[in-house]
This record gives C-alpha cells, structure tokens and sequence, in this order.
C-alpha cells in the first residue's frame, strides 16, 4: 500500500508520510485529496487498503472505478463536501463515525455530512454480503420461481 511513497529506496519508511507518523497507527478510516482512486481501477486497490486495516475512504471526490470496486470489496467510499472534509484534514486523529445506514459521516461536536450510497451497496455492506452473497441467499426464492416455470411447460 502506498509503498513508494511510505518506503525510500533502502526501504526505509518515510516518516515525512502520513501512514508512517504514530498518530496514523490503528486508523481504520482514511481522508484523502480530489479524484482519490483515479487510476487504481482494480480490485487490488480496495484489496490493499481492506488488508491494511482502513474500512472507509473519504474524499470530496472518488473515482467511479475505484468507488464501485471499493463497495463490492467492503470498504466504505465517503464523498463529502468541501467544508467537513477541510475539517477531517485540518483535525487528523479525530475519531469520526461513518453511518452506512444513515449515510452520515458523524465528525466530533455533532455535525454530520451527509453521503450517497446505492441501496444495494448498503444493504449488502449492512448484512456482510457480496453480490454472488446476496444471490445465494436469495437461492431459495430463485429455485422456486423456477420450479414453478417448470408446471407451465
């Protein structure tokens, strides 16, 4: 994650870089500059930062890509506005609430930003699933449409 950036080329960590000062250590969700993503439309990008402990990104701006893969691997895009994501960069270390139900990003204080996420997305974030998760669990259903099918042959 980041490694040319949190590494020099001895692969020596960067303590000028964010995620390698003591404050960032245990942070489970990250804030970050315009466009977060863009060219990281793989998997392998979410992947990274899921492995690395962060369960939401926030930004002003997501990449759709990035946004898209990010919600079918369980880590949580926030978008929000300019004035709360000044906030979060302005107050790094500042415990904030993401609410996948509500799609309010909950800053210390009480002020909430709101943010969109596609119902599917938050039911299947809500419930622990993936899509192929969700199919499955809708097996039975499905299997009795089809059987029902079968009668009308």
């Amino acid at each position: 994650l980041f490694a040319d950036w949190r590494f020099g080329a001895a692969g020596r960590p960067r303590p000028e870089f964010a995620l390698n000062r003591p404050e960032a250590a245990g942070c489970s969700v990250l804030v970050t500059g315009a466009n977060f993503g863009c060219g990281s439309s793989r998997e392998h990008a979410p992947w990274a930062l899921r492995d690395y402990g962060f369960r939401a990104v926030i930004s002003t701006s997501i990449a759709d890509i990035f946004f898209s893969n990010a919600l079918k691997n369980g880590l949580v895009p926030v978008r929000v506005d300019a004035g709360a994501h000044a906030w979060l960069l302005a107050n790094p270390g500042a415990e904030v609430e993401v609410d996948v139900a509500a799609g309010e990003l909950r800053l210390p204080g009480g002020r909430a930003a709101p943010f969109q996420i596609d119902p599917f997305a938050r039911h299947c974030l809500l419930n622990g699933v993936d899509e192929l998760g969700y199919l499955l669990s809708q097996l039975p259903a499905i299997e009795a449409w089809d059987h029902k099918g079968d009668r009308h042959l």
